[in-house]
């Protein structure tokens, strides 16, 4: 029997590597447990990932580019209104469906793993630019700051709910968001 492709053992490490964090935390987890997990040998899988922070990376940029390629056919389509505040209120969405996996990537960047660090600063700073052109096509607002201001945002909102904040309403303070920027919009903010 011949062995699996390159992508497919890929495909089956990442799936693994997620139904794991379904179940326990990523410090927990072990490059042990996920070759197991996904029935490769540990050797094929240090072949293909020499540490967890690159499984973890693999898939939250797998997870990311599926967010960017959503977020540009959602602002090129003419018939969804792409407003200033329904723009803020798409981007602050679709960060917190990701809270926990983004959670396991801030704590791991932030504990060292340098390399994982440096991949997280550089999406961040390509979001940061797509967001900041969008916004600027649709207000003179200043867009960069916007788009900070958003993202530092998110991951609050983020934060907020890893632990559990029942005094905050995530729903509520998008709302509350999207009806502040169409204020601003419009100069009655």
């Amino acid at each position: 029997m011949a062995a699996p492709r390159k992508d497919d053992v890929k495909s089956a490490v990442l799936e693994a590597a997620q139904i794991l964090l379904e179940t326990g935390t990523w410090g927990d987890i072990s490059l042990a447990d996920i070759a197991k997990q996904s029935g490769v040998s540990k050797g094929t899988l240090y072949y293909h990932y020499k540490t967890k922070g690159e499984i973890l990376f693999d898939i939250a940029d797998h997870y990311l580019s599926e967010q960017w390629d959503d977020f540009i056919r959602w602002t090129e389509n003419k018939d969804k209104d792409t407003s200033l505040q329904r723009l803020v209120k798409y981007v602050m969405e679709r960060d917190i469906v990701s809270a926990g996996l983004r959670m396991h990537l801030l704590c791991e960047a932030q504990a060292g793993d340098e390399i994982l660090r440096e991949k997280l600063v550089r999406r961040y700073g390509e979001f940061q630019r797509l967001i900041s052109g969008k916004i600027s096509e649709r207000t003179n607002v200043p867009a960069d700051f916007l788009t900070w201001l958003v993202l530092l945002v998110s991951d609050g909102i983020i934060v907020q709910e890893a632990i559990q904040n029942e005094a905050f309403d995530t729903q509520s303070f998008i709302a509350q968001s999207a009806q502040y920027l169409a204020r601003l919009g419009k100069g009655t903010a």
